[in-house]
């Protein structure tokens, strides 16, 4: 067997080797920062990100894994947009939601992060041009869509660039022991969605709803035995302790979040596109209007409805298809929906998710 000391002796010599291919990677980066910026181009390229992860993914042969990559990528990308431009990225706070973590899972840890009281305060940062991009919850595989997003996305000016599906993950923390806990705080849902696990391990403690996971990590520092339940960023960000993981009932708890902004992504070949529209009210409208994606072979992941709220009994129908507005059968789709339709939007079209 090689000795201890020359084996890491060749690993300092990699190390070297990678950071001095990093500063190359990026003074590059630094020209294609000044490049975008003399022709007014987008710093993040949702679609460009995509091609160059998988391209990433299938250069690799081992014996890292695939997600190893690509969370050292993410880091490698958030670092370049810091370096070509600052941005500011508005996500529905506090900080440590999962909505800040899903916006960490985008962007990385090298731009700035804005806390935002309210999904319409991110549209409006974005909208102002105060912050470059905005990431927003919109639907959750248990507790269905998040109405608010939808209500903001009729008459936002801005776009849905791109999407990440996160699992929700729930831990309990704390600073004292399990059996010392006494209160439990976190918001209505977390205490809902882990109500099984806390009814066969914490039966002693007594379950507090609070107005965010946050503010129940708050809480549970300044309180003497009592808890929170929140995710892995909070316990952190809040300095408490993970006493235990994944205390979720459903492992299939899943919250997909929008990044909003101005730009339009180019076609990636594996791209969703979401759009909202509204009918004339008579018998088979909806109906008549579905069969366009069929009779053009475009599949429909999503189909919500919403009053409208300026008149009673009418709806407005959102959703998500498989493919982006440019591909011809999407289009075609589209423009012959759109003749039958009184409101018709076009959300965005931007590259497909995998899991987070």
């Amino acid at each position: 067997m090689e000795d201890l000391q020359d084996l890491r002796r060749q690993i300092d010599e990699i190390d070297r080797k990678i950071v001095s291919f990093l500063n190359q990677r990026y003074e590059v980066v630094k020209k294609v920062g000044e490049w975008k910026i003399a022709h007014n181009q987008p710093i993040y390229v949702p679609e460009r990100e995509r091609m160059l992860l998988e391209k990433l993914e299938k250069l690799n042969p081992g014996p890292m894994r695939s997600e190893t990559l690509r969370a050292i990528y993410r880091e490698i990308m958030s670092g370049s947009m810091k370096i070509e431009l600052p941005l500011r990225i508005a996500f529905l706070g506090p900080e440590a939601t999962y909505t800040h973590l899903a916006a960490k899972n985008i962007f990385g840890q090298s731009v700035e992060y804005d806390p935002r009281a309210s999904i319409k305060d991110v549209f409006h940062d974005v909208e102002t041009g105060r912050c470059s991009y905005g990431v927003v919850p919109v639907e959750n595989s248990t507790e269905g869509v998040v109405n608010h997003t939808l209500d903001i996305l009729i008459d936002s000016p801005v776009h849905i660039c791109s999407e990440v599906n996160m699992d929700i993950r729930h831990c309990l923390l704390s600073n004292v022991e399990k059996e010392q806990i006494r209160v439990i705080y976190s918001h209505a849902q977390s205490l809902e969605q882990c109500r099984s696990w806390l009814d066969l391990h914490m039966p002693q403690a007594e379950r507090v709803p609070v107005v965010s996971n946050a503010r129940a990590c708050q809480l549970a520092r300044q309180e003497p035995a009592s808890g929170a339940v929140a995710g892995v960023l909070a316990s952190e960000v809040y300095g408490l302790n993970i006493l235990e993981r994944d205390i979720q009932d459903n492992p299939d708890n899943v919250t997909r979040f929008l990044v909003m902004g101005k730009q339009e992504p180019e076609p990636t070949g594996n791209d969703k596109t979401s759009i909202v529209f509204s009918i004339k009210d008579k018998v088979g409208g909806l109906q008549e209007c579905l069969r366009c994606f069929a009779e053009a072979g475009v599949s429909m992941s999503m189909i919500e409805s919403r009053p409208l709220k300026k008149r009673n009994w009418e709806y407005i129908f959102f959703v998500d298809l498989a493919g982006h507005k440019n591909d011809i059968p999407v289009k075609a789709a589209l423009e012959k929906l759109e003749e039958m339709c009184l409101f018709f939007k076009v959300l965005g079209s931007y590259p497909r998710a995998g899991q987070e």
